[in-house]
């Protein structure tokens, strides 16, 4: 089917719809020119989780689209230097904070606020003599990591199992969301800790749009790293996947529904497309709306990591596998340190591979293990 539009309304079959999600988030065979910043920049965010099964999520992105050549220290010396600030747990680039910071102002959010909302302003009201501690406890001595935070709270945080016995981890939060406190690195060692400090010497003394204006520029910031998005999708913590009025609409064949469309990707749906293999972290911005991804992928992923292994299907940290446009299988591996490996434990095809893919994801846990300085197990993985 040819793209066309009736009025402004762009209609894109499934597979012109997937190469500009593809093209979007720079996953085709042209690397990218610039370097990691340019990178984020253009993401808008970065998950900075934890997990290091094979490598952490914010690299495994990185390493997806500029392969071996990446070198995370470029990240850290970012971060450190607060050229990327940790917000939420995802990497932003610095200036992108005034966009957060005018809803900050008005915390918890505009009025009438709803019961959970009452709630937390009570709460953070009942403990101001304690927030006020905080505060200057880090004008002082911060940045400091939570652990060399007394907890001088007057009412505990009542917690439903998560966060009992977590007062100062709660305050601090509530204070990030106020725009009064603000995390500024980590701490060296085996295992390091989010420092905190003051959010006016952690975030740049930038001019604070008005809450509209800040949100229609994220939304559209959002839809250009993305190409194509629904405009209202669930809410999830931290980063919308929604992108509102931003783009222009589109429908796409076969799939139910009204969509959002970069118009400046509309280009590559139909032009020139070279796709390569990419093996991707399962919080890659491609994948992290699971909903969107099945339907413009038909893709059937699951992050299996807080299953019992009995119950995994894919993997602990199984990685979603792209073959141009296309996903098309996961890669269940692991990285073993100690013994010097890259464990391939299995491939999951959701079609059979031809010989070509094959070769291709073959050739990209190849590079994965370089990069990260380890040998190749395949151990049936049928990658062989």
């Amino acid at each position: 089917m040819v793209r066309g539009s009736i009025g402004r309304v762009h209609e894109l079959t499934l597979a012109e719809a997937r190469r500009v999600a593809v093209r979007a988030q720079l996953l085709t065979a042209d690397r990218p020119d610039g370097g990691v910043l340019d990178v984020v920049r253009h993401l808008t965010v970065l998950q900075l989780d934890p997990t290091r099964y094979v490598a952490p999520s914010a690299d495994l992105v990185l390493w997806s689209r500029f392969g071996s050549a990446y070198d995370a220290g470029e990240l850290r010396d970012l971060l450190d230097r607060q050229v990327l600030l940790d917000h939420h747990q995802l990497a932003r680039p610095a200036e992108d904070l005034a966009l957060h910071r005018a809803e900050m102002a008005r915390w918890p959010g505009p009025e009438p606020w709803k019961p959970h909302e009452e709630a937390l302003v009570a709460w953070v009201e009942a403990n101001d003599e304690s927030r006020r501690e905080v505060l200057e406890l880090l004008r002082g001595d911060g940045p400091l990591p939570r652990s060399e935070i007394p907890d001088t709270t007057r009412v505990p945080w009542r917690s439903t199992g998560w966060n009992g016995e977590k007062n100062v981890k709660m305050l601090l939060t509530q204070l990030v969301e106020r725009g009064e406190v603000a995390r500024a690195g980590r701490t060296d060692g085996p295992v390091p800790e989010v420092l905190w400090d003051l959010a006016e010497r952690v975030y740049p003394d930038d001019p604070v749009p008005d809450v509209d204006t800040a949100r229609r520029e994220r939304d559209r910031r959002r839809l250009a790293s993305l190409g194509i998005a629904r405009g209202k999708a669930a809410a999830v913590p931290a980063e919308p996947h929604g992108v509102g009025e931003a783009g222009e609409p589109a429908t796409v064949a076969g799939v139910r529904g009204t969509w959002r469309v970069d118009p400046a990707w509309l280009d590559a749906a139909t032009g020139p497309f070279a796709g390569r293999a990419a093996v991707l972290s399962p919080l890659d911005r491609l994948v992290a709306d699971r909903k969107r991804m099945a339907e413009l992928f038909d893709f059937d992923y699951l992050l299996e990591m807080y299953k019992p292994a009995a119950a995994r299907r894919f993997g602990y940290w199984a990685m979603p596998v792209l073959w141009g446009a296309d996903l098309v299988g996961k890669l269940d591996a692991a990285a073993d340190r100690e013994a010097g490996e890259l464990r391939v434990d299995a491939v999951h095809e959701d079609r059979p591979w031809d010989d070509a893919c094959r070769a291709a994801v073959r050739r990209e846990v190849e590079d994965l293990a370089r990069w990260l300085g380890l040998g190749v197990v395949d151990l049936g993985g049928g990658l062989g």
